[in-house]
């Protein structure tokens, strides 16, 4: 068996780690890795009681009026030496915005202080945008079945359940859950990164006594790297395979029409009723306007990584700009980073200012093992995101074409009720602001123009195989 080198990186400094990928490491307080399931101190109770009543009162129309009725918290009830508290507040208060803001008939476009203040806190504590991100609804939001053993199997959805939820469906459930075991899988991918990355740097490195490089040495460690780019491609395919379980348990008019318009942002939702974002009030007549991409899976920090490791360029914006998806300036996945808890956002910068795996590759001959294995991965990667765009097709397009299912459950969705679900058009405008015609345009929950972002994103990974 080839002995693959360790690699010698201060992981805990980026809240990662080889066991649990991205998802929460033991805290400095016990041995817990699970995500808190409450605030335990009673001065958080008001914030825990709302969220725990939570579809009901979304249900009810009744989610404002409690929101209102919150006294303004400090943050300064949460322990300085637990990381766990600081993101239970994350997720309550993220909930809770979301919930305020598009738990109406109409979007409300401005937040009381009694959310404002602790969260713009918290977030700032977390740096992360006070909104529902990916972190918020996945990573720090999921429990397991089996009476909160830690020893259970993460990579296995059945095995998992979510904390909170806005709908109290099992379709929300699973369509959470399911992410968090794609990224209980991907933490292998974190040690296949790093040590294909000091790979590397040991066969450049290394030399005999005369100063040259060994033809053995050299062909042992692309032996190493051409096994550890095979475990990306596997590790790669495990993660599709249960991103495809999706089917199995969120149904997709369930999702459209109750689930997905509750997870949308504040950014590009002028048709959905924030045409400014929504004002963040922090009492006395202070606040600022504030526009935020929705929860959105860009923001996985496991997939981003794979990107920076494999040297895949993105450029697609996603912004809805006519037929245009391309900004020179600033990409929509890069963007996608400041939605990352920032020890993770450091991490990706820190893989990505030693990343070598791709000009290594490229440096080899074009039949070399280690250059068909880059070329590998990389196409599976770029299948993994065809299976992306598929799911969004079965959950947003299908949907978006057919009326909402006469039953209870969907009243006030044939209501006359503004959000994600109804803003799936616009009016393209000529050169001389006069209306010269209607299209469908399909918004993801950050704010995109969806199919052509993510046809673009995949189109933009295989390219990085042709041009190898």
């Amino acid at each position: 068996m080839l002995n693959i080198p360790s690699s010698p990186i201060p992981l805990d400094e980026f809240r990662v780690s080889y066991e649990t990928g991205f998802l929460p490491i033991n805290s400095n307080s016990s041995n817990r890795k699970l995500p808190l399931h409450r605030l335990s101190t009673p001065y958080f109770s008001p914030w825990e009681d709302v969220i725990s009543d939570l579809p009901q009162l979304i249900q009810t129309g009744e989610i404002r009026q409690k929101v209102l009725d919150l006294p303004v918290l400090s943050v300064e009830g949460l322990s300085a030496d637990d990381e766990g508290e600081w993101q239970r507040a994350y997720l309550v208060l993220a909930f809770l915005t979301h919930a305020y803001i598009w738990g109406g008939e109409k979007a409300e476009d401005k937040l009381p202080p009694s959310i404002s203040c602790p969260f713009l806190a918290v977030s700032e504590h977390l740096e992360l945008p006070p909104c529902a991100t990916y972190a918020a609804l996945n990573l720090w939001n999921f429990t397991t079945i089996n009476n909160n053993n830690e020893e259970t199997d993460l990579t296995n959805p059945d095995n998992i359940d979510t904390i909170n939820s806005f709908t109290a469906t099992d379709d929300e459930r699973w369509f959470l859950v399911v992410s968090v075991a794609m990224e209980a899988c991907g933490a292998k991918m974190i040690r296949l990164v790093l040590d294909s990355i000091t790979t590397i740097n040991n066969t450049t490195t290394a030399d005999d006594n005369d100063g040259s490089t060994t033809e053995s040495t050299s062909s042992n460690r692309n032996t190493i790297l051409t096994n550890l780019l095979n475990g990306m491609g596997e590790c790669i395919d495990e993660i599709g395979h249960i991103l495809e379980r999706m089917y199995e348990r969120t149904n997709p008019m369930v999702f459209y029409h109750q689930i997905r318009p509750l997870l949308a942002g504040s950014k590009n939702m002028g048709a959905a009723g924030l045409p400014n974002g929504v004002f963040y009030d922090t009492g006395d007549d202070k606040g600022r306007w504030h526009q935020y991409s929705g929860g959105s899976n860009a923001q996985s920090s496991l997939v981003q990584l794979i990107d920076i490791a494999l040297g895949i360029q993105h450029i697609a914006s996603g912004e809805v700009e006519g037929k245009t998806i391309k900004d020179k300036h600033t990409a929509f996945m890069k963007e996608m980073r400041n939605y990352m808890p920032g020890p993770h956002r450091r991490f990706l910068e820190y893989v990505a200012s030693i990343a070598n795996i791709r000009p290594y590759a490229l440096s080899l001959p074009v039949s070399s093992d280690v250059r068909q294995a880059y070329n590998a991965v990389v196409m599976k990667l770029g299948g993994f995101r065809d299976k992306h765009i598929q799911i969004v097709s079965r959950y947003v397009i299908l949907p978006a074409s057919r009326p909402a299912p006469k039953s209870s459950k969907y009243e006030d969705v044939r209501k006359n009720r503004v959000n994600l679900a109804s803003a799936t058009s616009y009016v393209a405008n000529s050169h001389d602001g006069t209306k010269q015609r209607e299209e469908k345009v399909f918004y993801g929950t950050g704010g995109t123009d969806l199919i052509p972002f993510l046809k673009a994103t995949r189109d933009e990974t295989k390219a990085a195989a042709r041009f190898c």
